[in-house]
């Protein structure tokens, strides 16, 4: 089961105070674990797409950005090891997850992960996402006296067994305000009044994942935001998922603004 090729992320470091995280970007899905899998893992449809791009700017903020290699079929980084569920009450996907968001099966009758395997894939790529990333605010807040994480995630505008209806196209968390002081929020809050084609929530049915839970500790100097982009505000929703540049260009314009300003 060792992938010993590709490591579980990618890491780029700036010299601001902003670290940008994305758990869910990676394609990477070993051999091992595809031949177990049914058809339905293959096209990655749970994948966060193309949020490097999308996020290019991030070099010229000269942030830090930390990126996930593998697929969010293998583990999801933005669970707790535990698989505690961040939503109690509502169906979510696991830590390891055995189906789709559009619930289906992910593994071959009897090929699921135990709890063994489950223990192994938490050590060769939860782990040392999770080191990393601690161990890079820490470093940026040494330089600054404070440092700044923002999870960067998207996903289909429709998915019934997460949300009713359509999603909004911007949808920010910050824990009900335990991760990010009020300040910070409200100063992004109204930049996207600012974007009047985009419909914006705080707090909404993305409250913010393990990531921002975990590492969003304001009164400590580390301020944490969470932005669950609806993909239709820069790409196709369906198969191949591509990136639709018009569509992106005119929401970066937007974004480069509110990540600056969670910057400052």
């Amino acid at each position: 089961m060792i992938d010993r090729i590709l490591p579980a992320f990618a890491l780029r470091q700036g010299k601001s105070p902003l670290l940008i995280s994305m758990p869910h970007v990676g394609t990477e899905l070993p051999d091992a674990y595809a031949r177990r899998m049914t058809q339905y893992a293959a096209p990655l449809d749970d994948t966060d797409w193309h949020l490097e791009k999308l996020y290019a700017f991030a070099t010229e903020l000269d942030a830090s950005l930390i990126v996930a290699t593998h697929s969010r079929y293998i583990i999801d980084l933005n669970r707790p090891p535990d698989n505690s569920n961040l939503y109690p009450g509502r169906d979510t996907t696991a830590l390891c997850p055995l189906d789709t968001f559009d619930k289906l099966a992910l593994y071959q009758p009897g090929q699921e992960p135990n709890d063994t395997e489950i223990a192994q894939r938490v050590e060769q790529y939860w782990r040392p996402y999770h080191d990393a990333l601690a161990t890079e605010l820490q470093r940026l807040h040494s330089l600054h006296g404070y440092a700044r994480l923002w999870d960067a995630h998207s996903i289909r505008s429709t998915i019934p067994r997460l949300f009713e209806g359509r999603l909004p196209d911007l949808n920010f968390g910050t824990a009900d305000g335990a991760s990010c002081r009020p300040e910070l929020a409200d100063r992004i809050m109204a930049l996207t009044r600012q974007a009047q084609e985009y419909n914006a929530v705080l707090n909404g049915r993305f409250k913010g994942g393990y990531i921002t839970r975990r590492y969003g500790n304001p009164d400590h100097g580390i301020d944490a935001i969470q932005l669950e982009l609806s993909q239709m505000t820069y790409m196709e929703e369906r198969p191949p998922y591509a990136y639709d540049e018009d569509k992106a260009g005119a929401l970066q314009h937007h974004l480069r603004d509110m990540v600056r300003a969670f910057m400052a």
